[in-house]
């Protein structure tokens, strides 16, 4: 009983942040000839971030945010998001042709997935991360990351805490990076073609983030916009394993083994 009369201080602080979210709307902020969009997503993230501060979670907020509260959102996230998730694949059949016509293109972006390797991988090495670079530089350490660390490695290992930290870092403050980020591109003129199918990284709460962004700008190209975040956002979903397991994972421990000198990747946990 105590449980779920938390569960209803969770579900009606959700109404609240997701009412003054909305209230406040869109909002686009420019620096000199640059502007970045604001999304009720983001804000929502805000205060959702402020209140679980220890300083603030005291009295209805210590309900809101007990540990049972925060068991169900995580566990339950995923089946939130599939009515999106519906509606966004819903949106790629009238835009089928187009997005067939560049088909070759998706299969060439998937290849950005080694860019974290690539970029991320010597910094954290330089930082000192050492094995724990390795959970935390494989891709944006969502869903298939962590499986697969997981497995190889346990959560315990130095590479599970770099995988599983990435992916609460990005669970809290990836939508919201996205959204700042995406619609800011648009100001070095990229196409919102090529906006929309990077929106589609392999988090639903990412691409929504980034593709909403760019059509809140851009609304006379809002269906294309999702319709190529749809559209590359199943294919990585469908792709991302094979694209890690036979390009990212070889690359990382090559680059790893080579920077590294002397802690072979395939030894230890």
């Amino acid at each position: 009983m105590k449980n779920k009369k938390h569960l209803l201080y969770l579900i009606c602080f959700a109404f609240v942040v997701i009412f003054l979210a909305e209230i406040i709307g869109f909002q686009s902020i420019s620096f000199g000839s640059f502007s970045v969009s604001i999304l009720p997503l983001v804000f929502a993230v805000f205060f959702g971030m402020i209140f679980a501060v220890p300083a603030f979670r005291k009295g209805i907020f210590k309900k809101v945010y007990s540990v049972e509260n925060v068991q169900f959102a995580s566990k339950n996230l995923l089946f939130i998001m599939l009515p999106l998730m519906a509606y966004y694949g819903a949106s790629v059949a009238p835009q089928i042709t187009e997005i067939l016509s560049v088909g070759w293109v998706f299969l060439f972006q998937e290849v950005g997935n080694l860019g974290t390797i690539l970029f991320a991988l010597p910094i954290a090495l330089m930082l000192g991360l050492k094995r724990t670079a390795i959970g935390a530089t494989l891709g944006l350490s969502r869903e298939g990351e962590l499986a697969y660390i997981t497995e190889k490695y346990t959560l315990e290992s130095a590479e599970g805490r770099g995988v599983l930290s990435m992916y609460l870092i990005g669970t809290l403050f990836g939508s919201v990076f996205f959204s700042l980020f995406a619609p800011l591109l648009l100001n070095f003129g990229f196409d919102v073609r090529a906006l929309g199918m990077a929106a589609g990284m392999g988090s639903a709460s990412m691409m929504t983030a980034a593709a909403s962004a760019v059509a809140a700008l851009r609304p006379e190209s809002e269906e294309i916009i999702l319709a190529y975040a749809s559209a590359s956002q199943l294919l990585t979903s469908f792709l991302g394993t094979y694209t890690m397991v036979f390009l990212a994972i070889p690359l990382q421990r090559f680059m790893y083994n080579t920077l590294t000198r002397g802690d072979n990747y395939d030894h230890g946990k």
